[in-house]
């Protein structure tokens, strides 16, 4: 009986490390009181483990809070109780405050009053680089917003240790996030910041950012990889991803040294976002025409993309995908059964690869051999899984086309 009682007492001490965690940019003061200015992370394993559990606290709340233009940083935990090692077998709790102020840079604040007298200091907070565009919403009523987007490299004065706060964002929000060597001067970095009115004058709050690498391709060119991109959550579902990665986009276009932009490792939400900027821009080539469509692939599509876009050949031939989905008439029999054979040809393209590099090794092995070298599937797998391939990506690109007719 005891036993079963101090198992259940000690579940009480096991903490969601996600709900536990408070994420606040903070403007003003009542901001830190303020529950409506919380937002939570998105993941916690990177700091907490694949369980993402926190050990020997009951009512555990991490604060972390940033001041929303300097990201002059405050870490703190409070709770009720704590695992007492007498009780529970030597049981110690996590060293939570060790845990995450590992990947704080130096600096941070553990007085909270210390942090609010900083706050003093907002107004003289400047974004850095250049001003690449502005973007508002609701214009004209009294929710009107006003964004700014700015690009810069690690030589802007004072934008070093600005980074170094900025990119601990990523440990909650972006999977198997790596902290970048900022001293290689191919990276760039591209800032999202809100203009708000503030005692009679302007200050700027971080809403989020991106980072580019300039890889060199053969023989003479430059190959764009974004690498990082993040909409911090206060400031999701308004348009700024498409603004910033339209952003990143255009100040590459003029650069004929510019072969085309790749992404590093996409999220499904980064595919989801780059489908529809690149579909909403692609539309406006002659070459992506209704007729042109219904056509099938061509080369004047990829060089039209790639000379005026810089969108790769393959993410040229999935635009148009998506696009002549588009344009399909679903409730014509052939006409849908056309736009489905042509998107399972090329989902079927490994297969035949398979089946090719299958005869190659025929010739050279005997029946024995290629049993245990070879796993390769059958006619029904493959029709199978091409199916099943070709129903998620329809899927896919029936959310894309949904936010384009949402946005004209």
């Amino acid at each position: 009986m005891e036993g079963s009682y101090k198992k259940n007492l000690l579940q009480t001490f096991i903490t969601d490390s996600n709900e536990a965690l408070d994420l606040k940019l903070v403007r003003e003061p009542f901001d830190v009181e303020n529950d409506e200015t919380t937002f939570k992370p998105e993941m916690s394993h990177q700091i907490f483990g694949e369980n993402e559990s926190i050990f020997g606290y009951q009512n555990l709340k991490i604060s972390l809070y940033y001041t929303a233009g300097k990201l002059n940083t405050y870490l703190g935990i409070t709770y009720k109780a704590e695992v007492d090692p007498k009780q529970f077998d030597g049981a110690i709790a996590d060293d939570v405050m060790g845990a995450i102020s590992a990947k704080l840079p130096p600096g941070y604040m553990t007085n909270l009053d210390d942090f609010v007298a900083t706050l003093n200091k907002e107004q003289t907070f400047k974004p850095f680089g250049e001003l690449l565009s502005t973007y508002s919403i609701n214009k004209g009523s009294a929710t009107e917003r006003h964004f700014q987007l700015y690009s810069c490299t690690i030589e802007e004065i004072g934008f070093r240790s600005y980074h170094e706060r900025l990119q601990t964002f990523l440990l909650w929000y972006v999977d198997a996030a790596s902290f970048i060597d900022v001293d290689d001067d191919r990276w760039r970095f591209y800032l999202i910041f809100e203009k708000y009115p503030c005692d009679g004058g302007h200050r700027h709050a971080i809403c989020g950012y991106a980072t580019v690498y300039l890889y060199f391709a053969y023989p003479n060119k430059t190959r764009p990889r974004i690498s990082q991109f993040l909409v911090l959550p206060p400031f999701q579902r308004l348009g700024l991803g498409a603004e910033l990665l339209n952003v990143i986009y255009r100040s590459f276009l003029k650069d004929s040294n510019i072969l085309d932009i790749t992404v590093e490792d996409p999220s499904e939400e980064f595919t989801r976002l780059r489908d529809f900027v690149d579909s909403q821009n692609c539309k406006k080539l002659p070459s992506f025409s209704k007729e042109k469509l219904h056509q099938g692939f061509n080369a004047e599509m990829v060089d039209e993309a790639q000379r005026d876009l810089k969108i790769n050949k393959k993410q040229a031939r999935r635009v148009y995908e998506i696009l002549r989905f588009q344009a399909t008439n679903l409730a014509d029999f052939e006409e849908y059964r056309a736009y489905r054979l042509d998107v399972k040809r090329r989902l079927n393209i490994p297969y035949q690869k398979e089946a090719s590099d299958y005869k190659k090794l025929q010739k050279a092995l005997n029946p024995e051999e290629l049993r245990s070298t070879l796993s390769t599937s059958t006619k029904e797998q493959r029709i199978e899984n091409l199916d099943k391939q070709y129903q998620m990506l329809e899927n896919e690109y029936r959310h894309t086309l949904e936010r384009l007719a949402a946005a004209q």
